[in-house]
């Protein structure tokens, strides 16, 4: 189908090939990671002559940052997440995109630079965010936006989980990158599998961590954090009914960071942060930028960034 789509394409002149981002979310299931970014590689340089369009690059910049990070190539894939914020910002200043997805975004690659051990770079960007949150929570949007705003931020989140948990090739699983409307059957199922055998090893965690926490407490915090973006990322689409069907595994894990900043001031205080902004993010998505705001602020706090 891919090869008849390519000579459909040639014979029309015309370089964007219809189906490569389904074929590459495939191949990233099967663990083909490499090819998987090959394809990625050829569908944004097809889709970037043509600019923003409705969202289709933005969204398009998501399956190949995660490609990329896949695949190997950290370097590409901080280059392709600086495009994203950078394209989400210039939208957001010509009144052609929401702020909260500049601020997603923000957070997002905020996420990657910290991963990557950049933390300079990953300052910068947060004082970015912080502003634009500032911002958000003093006036709200510039105009009225369509929902969108929360599908964005949950793709995002699916890249924050690929950081805390590496790709498994041995079995098909969901591509980050992509939101769970766009996982095949046997990667929902994985997904789901996946979901509750971390949970088991959280709850089993628990009691050692209590017991024994310079052994076992900063292993639980991250645990608990994987498990909640990845229960958030599934429960975006409840409409209603997300913010307070997640707020208390964010509460939990916040309290848990709590717990191992006071008893490691060197890296708890880090882990604070990050599950602090973390639960930013999600007041952001629900549009509680208030208490988003009070979130960063005191993750800032502790990480001893202006605020």
């Amino acid at each position: 189908m891919l090869a008849v789509a390519r000579a459909q394409a040639e014979a029309a002149g015309e370089p964007l090939v219809k189906g490569v981002r389904e074929w590459a979310a495939g191949l990233s299931e099967a663990g083909r990671y490499a090819e998987a970014a090959d394809a990625m590689d050829h569908l944004v340089a097809a889709l970037r002559p043509r600019g923003p369009g409705s969202g289709t690059l933005a969204w398009t910049l998501l399956d190949h940052i995660a490609a990329l990070h896949d695949a190997g190539r950290p370097a590409d894939a901080l280059a392709a997440f600086e495009d994203l914020v950078t394209m989400e910002a210039a939208e957001a200043a010509a009144d052609r995109g929401p702020l909260a997805c500049h601020l997603h975004a923000l957070t997002g690659y905020v996420r990657m630079l910290d991963a990557h051990g950049l933390g300079e770079r990953a300052a910068l960007a947060r004082q970015e965010a912080f502003a634009l949150l500032t911002e958000l929570a003093d006036t709200g949007e510039r105009k009225e936006w369509s929902g969108y705003q929360r599908s964005f931020w949950a793709e995002l989140l699916t890249l924050a989980a690929a950081y805390a948990e590496p790709s498994e090739p041995d079995a098909p699983s969901p591509p980050p990158g992509a939101a769970p409307l766009r996982w095949s059957p046997r990667a929902k199922w994985r997904s789901v599998e996946g979901r509750h055998a971390l949970r088991a090893r959280v709850d089993a965690l628990a009691p050692r961590a209590a017991d024994d926490p310079d052994r076992y407490l900063a292993q639980l915090v991250c645990l608990h954090r994987s498990f909640t973006l990845r229960s958030a990322v599934c429960g975006e689409k409840q409409v209603y009914r997300f913010v307070d069907e997640l707020r208390p595994l964010y509460d939990e894990g916040v309290d848990l960071a709590r717990r191992l900043a006071r008893h490691d001031p060197v890296e708890g205080p880090r882990a604070l942060a990050a599950s602090l902004i973390d639960r930013s993010s999600l007041y952001a998505a629900a549009r509680d930028f208030g208490p988003a705001l009070a979130d960063f602020r005191q993750a800032l706090t502790h990480l001893e960034e202006p605020v």
